[in-house]
C-alpha cells in the first residue's frame, strides 16, 4: 500500500474538542497573547452539536473567564428560583428538606441552560479573538514527535469505504501540529484514552467511574411551567438494582429538561438503563407536568463520576488532558461544566507561559498544580466520598454518609478520609445467571417511547458506507463469552440500541452493531464485560446534531 502523504499545519497549540474546556482554553490563550495561533478541531457537524449536559450552570468558571459576560450576549437567562429534592417510591415521593443539605448542594446563583446554545456562542467569542474553529473535522490519531511526546494530530480524513480502504474520493487529512496539545474531548476520549494507557497516566489513581445520563426536551402545558425550577429524584424506579436518579429543569418558553442517570457500576446484566429512563417518567408526579406535553429531542452520554480520587495524571510530553476528558464531575450536585472551564483556562495559563520561555513538547506541571491545589481540586475534595459510599452501601448510606462528610469537608475536616474505587464499571458487572431478568412494560407512545423511534429525535447520522467506528478486539466474544455468561448486556446498556443478538430459525444466534444509530455516549466502551468494544471517532465526525441540549 502506498505510504500516506499528509500535508501539516504549525499552530502554538492545538485543541481538541469545542466543549466549554477546549473553548475556555482558546479564550484565555488569545487573552494573554493575541499573536499565538490556536486552532480547535470539532468532530460534531457545528460547534455544540455533540453537547449534552444536565445543563444547570454553575457560573463560577465563566465569571473567572469572561467577567463581563453578562454584558455579552450570552444566552444564559434563566435563573435557579427554586430547588427540590426527592426521593422516589413506586406511587408517592417524600421531600427532603434544603435546610439539612451542604452549602455546596445549593443551586442559588446558577442558571438553567443549554449548554449547546452556551458553547455556541463561546465559539463566536473565541472567533472574535482570532481562534480558528474547524466543525466536521474529527482526529482520528495522534502524531508523536522524536522524542515521544504526543506533538499532534490527525484530522480530516475523509473517504474510506466500509471495509477500511482508501475509496475513489478518499482525503488522508492533514496534521495539525503544536506545541502542545489539550484533549478536550469529553468523557472516554479515544485520543485521551491512548494517551492515558501510552504513558500510564491512570497509575496510582483510582479507576474511573462513569454514569450513563439520558435527556429529553419536553415542551408542556403553560399552566404547569414553572421557568427556574429545580427538581432531582432518586429511588424509584432503580431501588437496590443501581444507583442514579433524575433530573427535571424548568428553562424558558414552557419547555423542561427530563433527565436520568444511571450509574454504569450496576451487577444485574439485565439491566436496562433506557428503560429505567422510560418507566420513570410513569411516575403519577412525573406524568402529571408532562401530560398534555411533548417530546422535542432526545440525547444521551457518559458522565465522568469518579471524583478526585480518580483523575488520573492530567500532563504527558506534548499533551494535557481537560474537562470531563480528566473527569472534572462533582457527583453530588451533577455539575461539571464549571470546573472544564476553569482546567482549560488553568491550561492555557501552563501554556503560555511555556512558550513564552521557549519551551514545547514537555509536561505543563504547573497545569497539574492547578487543578489539583487550586479551586477545581476544592470543589472535588468535598464531594470525593459520596460515589464510594453509594457504590459500596447505596443510597442510604450515601444520603447520610455522605451528606455528613461533605458538610465535615465544609468546616476542612472529614469523616473518612478519601475512600478508594476498588474496580472498573466493566469489572462490577456481574453473572446473569445469579440475577433475575427485569419485565420492563412496553413504551406507551405518549409518556415512554422506545429506542429507535426517540433517536430520531437525536437528528442522528452517520454515513452507511464509511467504516464502523465502533470495534470489536475479537468478533466471537459476543456471542461465545457474553451471551452465555452476560446475556449479552450490549442489547441494553446502549441507549441508541446499536447492538443486537439476532436470533433467525435454523441459524447460530449473531452479532450485529447498528453503528449508524450512536450517539456517540461511548457506554460501551465503558460497561462491556469483556472490554471488547473500542469506540473511535467516526470518519467525517457524524453523530448527533442536537439543537439545544
Amino acid at each position: 500500500m502506498t505510504e500516506i502523504v499528509r500535508e501539516e499545519m504549525e499552530y502554538d497549540v492545538v485543541i481538541v474538542g469545542a466543549g466549554p474546556s477546549g473553548l475556555s482554553a482558546a479564550i484565555r490563550l488569545k487573552q494573554l497573547d493575541p499573536d499565538l495561533s490556536v486552532v480547535i478541531l470539532e468532530k460534531g457537524s457545528e460547534v455544540g452539536a455533540h453537547i449534552l449536559s444536565g445543563a444547570v450552570l454553575d457560573p463560577s468558571g465563566l465569571d473567572a473567564l469572561l467577567p463581563d459576560w453578562r454584558t455579552m450576549g450570552a444566552p444564559i437567562k434563566t435563573a435557579v428560583t427554586e430547588d427540590n429534592f426527592y426521593i422516589l417510591g413506586p406511587a408517592g415521593q417524600m421531600r427532603i428538606p434544603n435546610w439539612p443539605m451542604p452549602p455546596l448542594m445549593n443551586n442559588h446563583g446558577n442558571y438553567i441552560v443549554s449548554m449547546a446554545n452556551v458553547c455556541r456562542w463561546m465559539a463566536g467569542v473565541a472567533e472574535g479573538l482570532g481562534v480558528e474553529i474547524f466543525p466536521g473535522m474529527s482526529c482520528s490519531e495522534l502524531v508523536y514527535g522524536p522524542s515521544g511526546e504526543v506533538r499532534g494530530v490527525v484530522a480530516g480524513e475523509f473517504g474510506k469505504q466500509a471495509d477500511g480502504t482508501p475509496g475513489p474520493s478518499y482525503e488522508p487529512g492533514m496534521v495539525l501540529a503544536g506545541k502542545y496539545v489539550f484533549l478536550s474531548e469529553g468523557v472516554r476520549g479515544s485520543l485521551a484514552k491512548e494517551v492515558i494507557a501510552k504513558y500510564d497516566l491512570s497509575k496510582g489513581h483510582s479507576p474511573q467511574k462513569f454514569g450513563l445520563g439520558m435527556k429529553e426536551i419536553w415542551q408542556i402545558d403553560p399552566a404547569k411551567h414553572h421557568e427556574g425550577r429545580v427538581t432531582h429524584t432518586m429511588g424509584w424506579p432503580l431501588g437496590s438494582n443501581a444507583g442514579g436518579g433524575s433530573f427535571i429543569y424548568h428553562l424558558e418558553n414552557n419547555q423542561v429538561y427530563v433527565g436520568f442517570v444511571v450509574h454504569l457500576n450496576y451487577e444485574n446484566p439485565h439491566l436496562y438503563p433506557y428503560m429505567e429512563f422510560q418507566r420513570f417518567k410513569h411516575h403519577p408526579m412525573v406524568a402529571d407536568l408532562l401530560k398534555g406535553g411533548k417530546r422535542v429531542a432526545y440525547g444521551a452520554r457518559a458522565i465522568s463520576e469518579g471524583g478526585y480520587q480518580s483523575i488520573p495524571k492530567m500532563v504527558a510530553p506534548g499533551v494535557a488532558l481537560l474537562g470531563c476528558t480528566a473527569g472534572l464531575v462533582n457527583v453530588p450536585r451533577i455539575k461539571g461544566n464549571h470546573n472544564a472551564m476553569l482546567s482549560g483556562k488553568a491550561a492555557a495559563e501552563a501554556a503560555h507561559a511555556a512558550i513564552k520561555a521557549g519551551r514545547r513538547g514537555d509536561e505543563l506541571t504547573t497545569y497539574e498544580t492547578d487543578v489539583r491545589q487550586g479551586a477545581i481540586g476544592a470543589d472535588l475534595k468535598k464531594v470525593r466520598n459520596v460515589k464510594p459510599l453509594w457504590s459500596r452501601f447505596g443510597l442510604i448510606a450515601s444520603l447520610f454518609g455522605g451528606g455528613a462528610d461533605m458538610w465535615a469537608n465544609t468546616f476542612g475536616m472529614t469523616l473518612f478520609g478519601t475512600l478508594k474505587h476498588d474496580k472498573t464499571d466493566a469489572q462490577a458487572t456481574g453473572k446473569a445467571s445469579k440475577f433475575k431478568p427485569i419485565d420492563y412494560p412496553r413504551p406507551d407512545g405518549v409518556l415512554s417511547f422506545d429506542r429507535l423511534t426517540n433517536i430520531a429525535f437525536s437528528a442522528t447520522n452517520h454515513d452507511a458506507d464509511q467504516p464502523a467506528h465502533l470495534r470489536l478486539k475479537d468478533p466471537s466474544i459476543p456471542i461465545l463469552v457474553n451471551l452465555p455468561e452476560y446475556d449479552e448486556p450490549a442489547q441494553r446498556y446502549c441507549p441508541a440500541g446499536v447492538y443486537e443478538v439476532v436470533r433467525e430459525e435454523g441459524r447460530d444466534p449473531r452479532f450485529q452493531i447498528n453503528f449508524q444509530n450512536c450517539v456517540h455516549c461511548k457506554t460501551c466502551d465503558i460497561k462491556d464485560p469483556s472490554q471488547n468494544i473500542t469506540w473511535t471517532t467516526p470518519q467525517g465526525g457524524g453523530g448527533p446534531n442536537y439543537p439545544n441540549m
